[in-house]
């Protein structure tokens, strides 16, 4: 296969990555956000592991934030976009 053609289909497969991951954080963008979701929570008694469920919610938010960046972190060391360290200067 020639340089070209290798070139366009990794662009390719980065462009869905970011479109993909784009989805990602909009769907948490929206739990966060919308307010029906958290309202059905919030007056919400109920305890999980004995925390509040509230509270449970926008733990939860964040724990799939940072899994979502750590796995884009992943895919992007996968397909050569982050240098290595000596690379940089």
């Amino acid at each position: 296969m020639s340089s070209m053609v290798m070139v366009q289909q990794l662009r390719a497969r980065i462009s869905i990555k970011n479109k993909i991951f784009a989805l990602y954080l909009l769907a948490l963008l929206l739990l966060a956000l919308c307010p029906p979701l958290y309202l059905s929570v919030s007056g919400s008694s109920a305890l999980l592991l004995g925390i509040p469920l509230p509270i449970v919610y926008w733990l939860a938010i964040a724990v799939f934030l940072g899994v979502g960046l750590w796995v884009m972190y992943l895919a992007e060391c996968a397909f050569g976009e982050i240098p290595d360290d000596e690379e940089v200067a």
